[in-house]
C-alpha cells in the first residue's frame, strides 16, 4: 500500500469554501480502481490548514494517479487557493491493505 498524507494551508479566502474547491478531484480519486481511501480533515488549531490522507493499493495505482486528467484539474485548482507549498509524507506499506484495528481500544458494552 501508499499511504500518502498532505498538509494543505488555504489563502484565509478559500478556507471556508476548501472542501467544495477539491470536490471533483475528491470524487474522481475516489472512483480509481486502486484507491483505498481519500479523506480530507480540518485542523482544529488552524482553520485554513487541511490534511488529506489517501492510500492507493500499491505504487502502480499511485502512478496511474499522478497521471490522470483529474489530478492535474486538482493540482490547477489548488494553486490559486494555497497559501503556502503543501508538505507531504509518502511511503509504501508492505503487506498492508488499508485501515486496520486499533489494539489498544474498542468500544465498551
Amino acid at each position: 500500500m501508499i499511504f500518502i498524507a498532505v498538509r494543505f494551508t488555504a489563502r484565509p479566502e478559500h478556507a471556508e469554501n476548501w472542501l467544495t474547491l477539491v470536490d471533483d478531484f475528491t470524487r474522481a480519486t475516489r472512483a480509481e480502481p486502486g484507491n483505498l481511501f481519500f479523506d480530507w480533515s480540518r485542523s482544529a488549531d488552524d482553520p485554513n490548514q487541511y490534511v488529506l490522507l489517501e492510500a492507493f493499493a500499491d505504487s502502480d495505482a499511485g502512478a496511474a494517479h499522478v497521471r490522470s486528467a483529474h489530478f492535474a484539474a486538482g493540482l490547477e485548482a489548488m494553486a490559486g487557493a494555497i497559501a503556502t507549498t503543501p508538505e507531504i509524507i509518502n511511503v509504501e506499506i508492505p503487506d498492508q491493505q488499508g485501515w486496520g484495528a486499533m489494539a489498544e481500544l474498542s468500544p465498551r458494552d
